[in-house]
């Protein structure tokens, strides 16, 4: 408990702010829900919170990911939406332990806080060549499930992979990458909702997402000039 206490108090006024906000936001629009599914709460509650941490560079915030995966893969599967289910069970959340094994091994000066880094021209060129792969295969994946709403789940998949490989990278325009994804997923969601208007909760819940990744972005460029001229 002192752990998580500690973690909280780290946050600026700021932060916490956003942190409560968005809990506040997702459990209300759950709450609203003419069908209220627990699921759907816990993952968007589990959501925010790692990423107010990943905006900080906290080890802790990538952990929270890997749970998020897990539990939005099972409410993805609950809507046939495999794509999702795919992405985040076979992609998103593995990445996600690799970030956090990652880092943790590279503190910046034996902090909490992880070392920003750039992308150097061998890293850009893999990123764009595993982007293409991981598209092509899963798409042809997507495809034999019958995967709705097709086109919006392949590119959830390109906007994916490259937000968690930048992530992994440690690199700031991670979060740009990722807000770019929640757009894609609000789309989606707006589409099974359409038919089934309990899933209206996750929609809000991936654009208080997009919300939090944005001020990640801003967040880790902070970082990454106070980390650059401190060295």
């Amino acid at each position: 408990m002192g752990y998580i206490k500690n973690l909280f108090k780290s946050l600026s006024k700021f932060e916490l702010c956003l942190w409560l906000f968005s809990v506040v936001a997702v459990t209300v629009s759950s709450l609203l829900s003419e069908n209220l599914n627990p699921l759907t709460l816990i993952a968007s509650v589990i959501g925010v919170t790692s990423l107010i941490f990943i905006a900080k560079g906290y080890v802790i915030g990538q952990a929270l990911m890997v749970v998020f995966g897990l539990v939005y893969s099972i409410i993805s599967l609950q809507y046939c939406y495999y794509g999702e289910m795919i992405t985040y069970l076979g992609m998103t959340a593995p990445i996600a332990l690799m970030s956090a094994v990652s880092w943790y091994k590279n503190p910046y000066k034996e902090s909490s806080e992880v070392s920003v880094r750039s992308l150097n021209a061998r890293q850009r060129i893999m990123l764009i060549v595993l982007t293409i792969v991981a598209t092509v295969v899963f798409g042809f994946i997507l495809k034999a499930f019958d995967t709705p709403n097709l086109f919006f789940s392949t590119f959830s998949i390109t906007t994916s992979f490259s937000a968690s490989y930048l992530a992994l990278m440690r690199s700031p325009v991670y979060a740009v990458a990722y807000a770019v994804n929640d757009l894609v997923l609000i789309v989606l969601w707006i589409l099974a909702s359409m038919e089934n208007t309990s899933y209206i909760p996750v929609i809000i819940c991936f654009a208080i997402f997009f919300i939090n990744d944005i001020y990640g972005f801003v967040s880790w460029q902070k970082m990454k000039i106070r980390q650059s001229n401190e060295n």
